[in-house]
């Protein structure tokens, strides 16, 4: 694809990129499913779970201890992504669907489940420093965890286990590292078939879709039951749009003011999914401060790459994304403040008495107190979190 399709509106300066940059810019946008031959041709992805056996019993002893308290908050998934050689997110979701009996109880064929996860791991793209498969991994880790408080783990059932795991480990899949605002602005083909609303996440919904048929691991299930398998995961997966986080919210706190939650009901549990995921989607700043930091560091990497792409090709920098102006603490202070902490506020609500909660609470307040610590005086990012809240059509990636 060449770049006068991603910028159209800025031909004016198109004659002064050098091929280099062109080159680049090309291989950013080309997402993988589109890009690549079809994995029916090329059979089994190179980086499947086979490729454990490379690694010594130590480094597998050490990973199977991990997976023994996966349970815990204070999960260390960079550590654990290095003892399964970068194979984190299949390593996890083997595990998980393991102990929750998803294999035994959808009957599902562990050679299709493999390939499965293998292709979803892969589709994730190892070069961008947050929306990876290790962010997957990470918030797969903390779905699980949230799936296992006990209000939500009285009612869940089979199904809303399986979708919760599987909408979690591929709900950024094949994310290019830029946000849906950048999209719009070089008119990428996605913006158009999604009329610039979710175009991410329905990019990851439909490549999921796409890499369940191809997989066939539905395919021994009657068709009207995969259908509506697809399509739950697809509202599970839009529902971490994070324009569509007052939405979300407000509707939540009604909830919970009316006491009018029935988790004996699919249609609120499939809520409550969905707050789960959201929630599974931001908690970096609920972890410890190492991981966190780690996190925020990742994130800001991330938008500040856009933002030198956007100044290569003379375009305006999107918001948080200008390395020279928006500086790691001050953007983390303003994710936090509106848009991490009101969802747990309502969070810890639903959930008390929860230990969980309380530490996450905790861990929440002492990292905005450290980011605050660390911020530069008069640095304000409010203005670029409010924008993201009100616009339905502002698409960030810290999600």
């Amino acid at each position: 694809m060449s770049l006068p399709d991603f910028c159209n509106s800025a031909s004016s300066q198109q004659g002064e990129v050098e091929s280099g940059t062109r080159r680049k810019l090309n291989r950013l946008l080309s997402f993988q499913r589109f890009f690549h031959a079809s994995r029916l041709l090329r059979g089994l992805a190179s980086h499947s779970p086979g490729s454990l056996h490379i690694l010594d019993n130590d480094y597998l002893g050490q990973a199977a201890h991990m997976l023994s308290k996966v349970e815990t908050w204070n999960f260390d998934i960079f550590l654990f992504d290095r003892l399964t050689n970068g194979n984190s997110l299949v390593t996890l979701m083997c595990h998980l669907f393991n102990v929750c009996d998803l294999i035994h109880h959808f009957q599902l064929d562990m050679v299709k489940l493999h390939r499965f996860l293998g292709m979803v791991q892969d589709d994730y793209h190892s070069n961008n420093p947050y929306h990876n498969a290790v962010h997957a991994a990470d918030v797969t880790q903390a779905m699980y965890c949230y799936m296992k408080e006990p209000r939500l783990a009285e009612q869940l059932t089979p199904l809303d286990g399986f979708l919760g795991l599987m909408a979690a480990a591929a709900h950024d899949v094949d994310h290019p590292g830029v946000n849906q605002p950048f999209l719009m602005k070089t008119r990428h083909h996605l913006a158009s078939l999604y009329q610039n609303t979710s175009v991410l996440e329905s990019h990851h919904w439909r490549s999921t879709v796409g890499m369940l048929r191809e997989s066939g691991l539905l395919s021994h299930l009657p068709a009207n039951i995969s259908q509506d398998i697809e399509q739950q995961l697809g509202s599970l997966i839009l529902a971490t749009d994070i324009s569509r986080q007052n939405e979300f919210l407000v509707t939540f706190r009604e909830h919970l003011d009316n006491q009018d939650l029935d988790l004996q009901l699919a249609s609120h549990r499939h809520f409550m999914l969905q707050i789960a995921l959201k929630c599974a989607d931001v908690c970096n700043p609920c972890r410890d401060w190492e991981l966190s930091r780690q996190w925020s560091e990742r994130v800001c990497e991330e938008f500040y790459r856009q933002g030198d792409l956007e100044r290569k090709l003379n375009m305006e920098i999107s918001p948080l994304c200008d390395k020279l102006t928006d500086s790691v603490p001050a953007v983390q202070i303003g994710f936090i403040s509106y848009i991490v902490q009101p969802l747990f506020q309502e969070w810890q609500r639903f959930t008390e008495p929860s230990l969980l909660s309380q530490m996450m609470m905790s861990n929440l307040h002492k990292n905005k107190d450290r980011w605050s610590r660390l911020c530069t005086p008069h640095a304000d990012t409010s203005a670029s979190f409010l924008l993201v809240l009100t616009n339905s059509r502002i698409k960030l990636m810290n999600e």
